[in-house]
Formats: structure tokens, C-alpha cells, sequence
């Protein structure tokens, strides 16, 4: 019920061959990789000013990270539970690229940590790079 009142809202109709989450998984993919591209931005700006990252970019970029971690979330249920091989297994790679840079986000956060803005800005521009690949490969693959 809860999905339905939210895709309504949203305005998101599946297509033939689509069910609502893939819908809001194509519909959301530019508005997730431009969020992160204004963070990251917004991360250099701080960087080059010399200045600490402040709350409000640190809102801005969970903000950008749950839009990016939920597109990947949403990609993969509509892969596994549609069996949605018409996306392409270059997209998909993409998509698991994006889990990764967020593990080895994780797992380095104490040396990114050392020049925040700096080193955030430019891991959310990498991440709007790989969503920006990922939705130029749709229906991609690699080899025959």
C-alpha cells in the first residue's frame, strides 16, 4: 500500500515490460547522479576555500548517498526479481562499481577523513562519473 501512495506521488507508471520499482529505477537515476554532482561540487568549493566541511554538507552528502545506494538497490531488486537481463550486463557492472567505491569509502574513511571536503568532493564526482556511465551502457554488454 505504502509503495503504491509513494509511486503515485512520484507519478511513476510502469511500462510494458517494467514494474513499478524498474520505472522509478529509470525515472530516479539523473536525479540521484545530479545530487551527488552538486555535492561533490559543493565539496570542492569547501576545499578550495580551505574550510571544514559544515553540517549541512554533511546532510547533503547522506542525502546524496542514500539517492545513489537506493538506485542500486532498486537496479538490482528488478535484476534479480524480473530476471531484467534486457538492462545489460554494462549497466549492471556499473552499478556494482558503485557498491564497491562505497566499500573502500568505508574501509579508508579515517584517511579520507584528514581532508574531508576535499577528498568527499572528489568521491562524489567519482560516483556521478560512474552513474553517468552506468545510464549511458543501459542495454549494453560486454563482448558476444
Amino acid at each position: 500500500m505504502r509503495t503504491s501512495i509513494v509511486l503515485a506521488l512520484l507519478q511513476v507508471r510502469p511500462d510494458d515490460y517494467d514494474s513499478a520499482i524498474g520505472a522509478l529505477h529509470r525515472r530516479f537515476g539523473w536525479t540521484a547522479v545530479i545530487i551527488m554532482g552538486v555535492v561533490g561540487l559543493w565539496g570542492l568549493v569547501l576545499a578550495v576555500l580551505r574550510r571544514e566541511p559544515t553540517r549541512s554538507y554533511a546532510i547533503g552528502a547522506t542525502v546524496a548517498s542514500i539517492a545513489v545506494l537506493a538506485q542500486v538497490g532498486m537496479g538490482l531488486w528488478v535484476y534479480v526479481d524480473e530476471d531484467a537481463e534486457w538492462a545489460g550486463n554494462q549497466h549492471v557492472f556499473y552499478g556494482i562499481v558503485i557498491l564497491f567505491t562505497f566499500s573502500f569509502a568505508y574501509i579508508y574513511r579515517a584517511q579520507l577523513a584528514k581532508r574531508a571536503a576535499l577528498s568527499y568532493g572528489l568521491l562524489g564526482l567519482f560516483l556521478m562519473g560512474l552513474g553517468i556511465r552506468g545510464i549511458q551502457n543501459f542495454g549494453q554488454s560486454f563482448g558476444g
